[in-house]
């Protein structure tokens, strides 16, 4: 098939389509008002879940927008209108709420439970482009998301409403968001195969090397035992720790090429005379994230990790925090 339209005009159709769509979400901000509230206010009310649902390209928005809901601490799940009719409108309890979502409010298959929905208490906030609407009339609280045009030459596939529709779902679930006072950390307790919830919820216990495969030796063995040690474990270092297992110091990669520089003798030298002590360590019951900090602080590549009383606990290196998907 031969392409119809040149390089500049393909450009200048996306951009007409990004202004549409940033104009649409634009307007969104002069037309809150009290209905957005009384929308914050029924969903932050309910004890139950946000039930959110819509048909067509409205079903695709909303269940990003129960997706987003309840990654952000406001428990939700969408719920198909069409299977509503047929047993599925058992998932909505009175003390949930229905976020219906139809861009003509008047969505046939949405529109048939509206009255189930009412008979049976629970609260109904509408998302629509025709506050007239069947749907918007019915709501307790009516979020108006009517555009200008589509972004569609045809001005009919659902483009810059549902850019707006999706926009408007943030919005509220923002504001709930910050209502309810939810943190970084419960986001990650929602996300624990995240990089975000990886960086908040693994601690340093979690990722370090533990038992015999943490390196150590006493100060008094000679280095070569030390370099026994270091291959053997793999790590690329050796904590040097005294008969109680406090930290004295440490030996790496790095002070071998430099020790093997000097010529020292590694079946005479022992592990005192070459090791770097008042290294730095990491407790192990602190975030994982934290040991990131103080490898770049340090520009180090290794870390000894201590117990509650000081004593040596574990190890790790900057491929643990890679492998722990951290870095």
């Amino acid at each position: 098939m031969q392409d119809k339209l040149s390089d500049e005009q393909l450009v200048h159709l996306a951009r007409r389509v990004l202004d549409i769509e940033a104009r649409a979400v634009e307007q969104l901000g002069e037309r809150l008002d009290e209905s957005f509230i009384a929308a914050c206010r029924l969903c932050a009310g309910i004890t139950g879940r946000v039930v959110v649902t819509g048909m067509g390209k409205s079903g695709h928005i909303a269940r990003k927008i129960a997706a987003t809901l309840a990654s952000t601490g406001t428990p939700s799940f969408f719920m198909h209108p069409a299977e509503a009719s047929h047993g599925d409108l058992g998932m909505i309890t009175q003390q949930d709420l229905l976020l219906a979502i139809s861009y003509s409010g008047e969505t046939d298959e949405v529109a048939t439970i509206l009255p189930l929905v009412k008979r049976m208490g629970a609260p109904l906030v509408s998302i629509t482009g025709n506050p007239r609407s069947t749907l918007a009339k019915a709501a307790d609280a009516h979020l108006n998301v009517a555009v200008d045009e589509e972004a569609c030459p045809l001005n009919l596939a659902p483009t810059a409403s549902t850019t707006a529709t999706l926009a408007m779902g943030d919005a509220l679930a923002v504001a709930l968001l910050e209502n309810r006072g939810f943190t970084a950390e419960d986001f990650a307790r929602s996300h624990p195969s995240g990089s975000l919830g990886k960086r908040l919820l693994l601690r340093v216990s979690d990722v370090m090397h533990k038992g015999d495969d943490v390196p150590s030796v006493s100060p008094d063995v000679p280095l070569r035992d030390g370099l026994v040690e270091m291959s053997r474990k793999g790590l690329g270092m050796t904590a040097v720790v005294d008969g109680s297992r406090n930290v004295l110091g440490i030996f790496t990669d790095g002070d071998l090429r430099r020790t093997l520089d000097d010529g020292i003798d590694v079946h005479q030298t022992s592990m005192s005379e070459v090791m770097h002590a008042g290294c730095v360590t990491i407790p192990e019951d602190i975030l994982a994230a934290e040991a990131v900090h103080k490898l770049e602080e340090h520009k180090i590549t290794s870390l000894l990790v201590t117990d509650s009383n000081g004593k040596l606990s574990g190890a790790l290196n900057i491929h643990d925090l890679f492998r722990a998907g951290i870095m």
